[in-house]
């Protein structure tokens, strides 16, 4: 949909652009929108703003997309992630979801000291920085059968794993977050919201044996045993793993029969 007045070369014409863009609750654009819906060549448009100062950021200097600025958000240096990453992805024609503690947060279970902003996408992507604001990326093959929902009650769509497919990535990323301590900490909350069906549609979705069992491992461990039951049920035949991949393990830990897991964090009693 055309937001911009026919198109016409003049001087303020990014200026116009983006405030018409503001007006309508837009805070995202391309080069390619600007010039197409304003008759400015490339070199006009990129110098109208430059002149714009704080009021318009660039995502990253090789990339041509823009962020509107509101007063209220100068501070940080851009507005809200979620108020932006669809259309960015978008732009990109790439698939994403809003991952891991960021999508923990987004169903309520509060991460402790979140600095960024975690987001799954199919391939390797460097990390975002716009004035204080971080966008960080994890990697997932077949990312799209993950299940996902919007996230509520947001600016702009965004996409949001479900409670049960953010438990299953807390579990699976585990190792990068911060922990499976961590990781079990975030799932806590989480826990309500996950029924047994949308946990095995997960489970049938993502295919991983290991991260199932330290899953299936970590639910019982915090109390969840019909949780836990549905996890046991579609496990195949499983072998014995640990529960932290990077923590070296030892025959003197404990170790479930139950999930072929070793409990190698010494986050769970025995």
């Amino acid at each position: 949909m055309q937001t911009f007045p026919p198109k016409k070369r003049q001087r303020g014409a990014a200026a116009a652009y983006v405030e018409v863009r503001l007006a309508v609750g837009q805070v995202a654009f391309s080069l390619a929108d600007l010039t197409r819906e304003t008759g400015l060549s490339r070199i006009a448009a990129t110098r109208q703003l430059g002149r714009l100062g704080a009021a318009v950021v660039q995502v990253s200097r090789l990339q041509p997309f823009f962020l509107i600025v509101p007063p209220e958000h100068r501070r940080r240096g851009g507005p809200p992630v979620e108020w932006w990453l669809g259309d960015y992805f978008r732009w990109l024609g790439q698939s994403y979801y809003l991952a891991l503690l960021s999508a923990a947060g987004a169903h309520g279970s509060n991460p402790q000291g979140l600095q960024m902003t975690q987001v799954m996408t199919g391939s390797p992507r460097r990390p975002l920085k716009v004035g204080e604001l971080r966008v960080h990326f994890f990697m997932k093959r077949r990312m799209e059968r993950t299940p996902t929902q919007e996230l509520a009650k947001a600016y702009a769509p965004t996409q949001v794993s479900t409670p049960a497919a953010t438990a299953f990535d807390l579990v699976r990323y585990a190792d990068r977050i911060g922990g499976i301590g961590r990781a079990a900490e975030t799932l806590g909350p989480l826990l309500p919201k996950i029924s047994p069906v949308e946990l095995r549609a997960v489970l049938e979705a993502e295919e991983e044996i290991t991260t199932a069992q330290r899953l299936g491992y970590v639910l019982e461990k915090l109390g969840q045993p019909k949780l836990a039951a549905v996890v046991h049920e579609w496990l195949p035949s499983r072998r014995l793993i640990a529960l932290a991949g990077k923590v070296s393990a030892s025959k003197d830990q404990p170790r479930s029969t139950r999930w072929q897991v070793q409990d190698n964090t010494g986050e769970f009693d025995a």
